[in-house]
């Protein structure tokens, strides 16, 4: 009886300790999946304000004037003012519009999911306004944020760059041992608003992505509704696409096409 009282105090210590691990997980995966911590200290200053519900979001106008808009989405922990000059010169026949989300760089307020998509609506509506036709490009975590848009909003062109089919499969790999179906309170289902996204559209895949493996790329792509362009960077990581001659020549042609 010692015995199984004993293996019954460890299993209880065992499942205690899970659920204390489910709670940590819970409890603290918007601060692992968002890094606004990197963002905060703009290289450049914003010179774009726009107020949403519960925030003032905050950016950068590129090339202004033109009859084209393009939305820029960026990825996870980027300072967007470090690549102003290269977005400028993937549309020069755009007007660019770089806005840090919520809670990221000068932006205020707390990143959520569904925040993130209101303020990136907004954005559209504000933008569509004055502009004939508006482009949306997503990289990495504004990936999900561009389909959002382009799954609710008439996006004439959509550009996907290392993006994932949504993050709860992603994290479904990286924790296989956690319930996330029932934890997760940002999942991003970008695959299952696939069938929305009927525009031209690109999808950029890094080789050797780290950070979303290539077979989430890939079943993002295959569950477009229309084929997509794909263009695959075989020895690019996660953070490095911008590095190679393809990567912008493509964005050019695909972003000045009528």
């Amino acid at each position: 009886m010692s015995a199984l009282r004993t293996l019954g105090a460890l299993a209880g210590l065992l499942l205690a300790g899970y659920l204390a691990v489910l709670a940590l997980l819970f409890f603290g995966q918007r601060s692992l999946l968002y890094f606004p911590q990197f963002t905060r200290d703009p290289v450049i200053e914003p010179d774009f304000t726009l107020d949403v519900e519960g925030a003032t979001l905050r950016g950068w106008v590129l090339n202004p004037g033109r009859p084209k808009a393009l939305l820029y989405f960026g990825g996870n922990a980027q300072d967007l003012s470090l690549v102003l000059d290269d977005v400028a010169a993937w549309a020069p026949d755009h007007t660019v519009y770089l806005v840090a989300y919520r809670g990221f760089g000068r932006s205020s307020g707390e990143p959520s999911e569904a925040a993130l998509a209101a303020d990136a609506i907004a954005l559209f509506d504000h933008v569509a306004a004055t502009h004939a036709a508006v482009d949306v490009y997503g990289r990495s975590l504004g990936s999900g944020v561009a389909t959002h848009v382009a799954a609710v909003r008439p996006v004439r062109r959509l550009a996907l760059v290392t993006p994932f089919d949504s993050v709860l499969r992603v994290g479904q790999a990286m924790y296989p041992w956690a319930p996330l179906r029932w934890l997760l309170l940002d999942p991003f289902d970008s695959v299952g608003r696939a069938p929305a996204l009927t525009m031209p559209t690109l999808v950029v895949i890094a080789g050797r992505d780290e950070v979303i493996p290539v077979a989430h790329s890939e079943a993002l792509a295959a569950a477009l509704p229309k084929p997509p362009k794909v263009l695959r960077l075989p020895e690019a990581r996660h953070a490095d696409v911008q590095a190679f001659p393809e990567y912008a020549a493509t964005l050019r042609r695909f972003f000045g096409a009528e």
